[in-house]
């Protein structure tokens, strides 16, 4: 490749990069849980985050990108008076969506994302008493996905990028019956590199 085309791969012309890879650290925030009697914490934790985004429309204000998105949790801890629930819970979520960006050829570009896919929970081995869990060692379900962000360009094809999502999901397994789905917002940042 001679380095008169490299410029021109690397986001160099008035139109926005077709491809778009985000990395970024995240934390998943806590929530307070409860069914019938039984109160309980899950805790917040680490979320490792991987987007890829192909544009598939651009205009001068509004560009549309196709995107797969995925994070990964390897725990949150529960605290609870009741020592029969599962003691930890690891997650991952994969959604495929639509992410809308607002002036993608300016410095800052604002987005909404929105997606579903699937979900998937691992239980910790033991409860918080430390005996056995009963619950299944995983547990899947369908989530769906939406949030927004911010998109900074840094230097030549790599930027910043701040965002905060929402993982509606099905439970994992506490050992509670519980009603409704859980939330699972994210707040993370990191680096999108920005290809032709």
């Amino acid at each position: 490749m001679t380095a008169v085309a490299l410029p021109e791969l690397l986001a160099q012309s008035t139109e926005p990069p077709r491809h778009e890879v985000g990395l970024t650290l995240g934390r998943l925030l806590s929530q307070e849980r409860a069914s019938g009697t039984t109160r309980f914490t899950l805790g917040s934790g680490t979320a490792l985050q991987a987007n890829y985004g192909f544009r598939l429309f651009s205009g001068s204000k509004v560009a549309i990108y196709g995107e797969a998105h995925m994070l990964a949790n390897p725990q949150r801890a529960i605290t609870s008076a009741n020592l029969g629930l599962t003691k930890d819970v690891a997650s991952l979520f994969v959604t495929p969506g639509l992410r809308v960006k607002f002036f993608p050829r300016g410095r800052i570009a604002p987005y909404f994302a929105a997606g579903g896919g699937w979900a998937l929970f691992e239980h910790s081995t033991k409860t918080l008493a430390g005996a056995a869990n009963p619950a299944p060692r995983t547990a899947s379900h369908g989530v769906f996905d939406f949030g927004g962000g911010v998109d900074v360009k840094f230097w030549k094809f790599i930027g910043l990028r701040a965002e905060v999502r929402d993982f509606y999901s099905g439970n994992p397994s506490y050992n509670v019956p519980l009603s409704g789905s859980q939330h699972n917002i994210v707040a993370g940042g990191g680096f999108v590199l920005r290809f032709r």
